[in-house]
């Protein structure tokens, strides 16, 4: 079993070399332990800084994806991998050492069509900290699994159609319970990943004010505007630091 680690990158050069680094120690971990062969593909998405030089001196192949949008990403990412199983990984993400060998566990079942990981946060405020722990307790009970480090088999990426290109949000939610919609038609499973966590950047957390935190990562708000670019645009016009 190969794994691809599709990494999407929009002006990613400040948190790309830590996230490239674990990477590649997650993934020689899992060549010494199971022989398992890992390659890691960046999708640099428009980028105007060093994000795709950054790639390349870290050893991972770089393809460029000049439509904005993470899922667009994603799925081009998707399209040139070369292994079984394809493991995405946002760019401001740190796996642990053992992850690339739970989701090889994982995906040892057969029956087994993709999964996702739990994500930690480690803001700065306190108060933040204590919404962001709430808010991952609601989240596991409404099964809105993050993005952040999401994993699936080829064929099962391809039956589900990857991931929305029309959602500006919301699109890593929509593509879990495709998945799961796709297990349960073929009396498959999907696998949660509780432990080891990735660990997530704060960055976000850490510059907002508590009401846009609260109203951005409403799962109604959500629903009802995740495809209004008017409301999501920003993301993409530059990462926030």
């Amino acid at each position: 079993m190969n794994l691809t680690v599709i990494v999407p990158a929009f002006n990613e050069a400040d948190y790309l070399p830590a996230t490239l680094d674990a990477i590649g120690v997650a993934a020689e971990h899992l060549r010494v332990r199971s022989g398992a062969d890992v390659d890691v593909l960046v999708v640099d998405n428009n980028s105007t800084d060093e994000t795709a030089a950054i790639a390349i001196s870290k050893g991972a192949a770089v393809v460029h994806e000049p439509v904005q949008g993470i899922a667009r990403a994603r799925n081009a990412g998707a399209r040139h991998a070369q292994g079984d199983v394809l493991v995405f990984v946002d760019a401001d993400v740190l796996l642990p050492p053992c992850l690339l060998e739970a989701i090889q566990e994982a995906m040892s079942d057969p029956a087994c069509v993709g999964g996702g990981v739990d994500v930690e946060y480690r803001p700065r405020q306190r108060v933040m900290r204590l919404y962001l722990r709430a808010w991952r307790l609601l989240a596991r009970r409404m099964r809105l699994v993050q993005g952040a480090t999401q994993f699936c088999r080829r064929d099962a990426f391809e039956h589900v159609g990857g991931y929305d290109e029309q959602a500006w949000i919301g699109e890593d939610v929509d593509f879990y319970r495709s998945m799961e919609r796709l297990a349960r038609s073929a009396g498959g499973t999907v696998r949660f990943i509780e432990q080891p966590r990735v660990q997530a950047s704060s960055r976000r957390f850490d510059k907002w004010p508590l009401w846009k935190t609260l109203l951005w990562t409403n799962p109604l708000f959500i629903a009802l505007f995740r495809r209004r670019k008017v409301f999501w645009a920003g993301w993409y016009r530059r990462p926030v630091r």
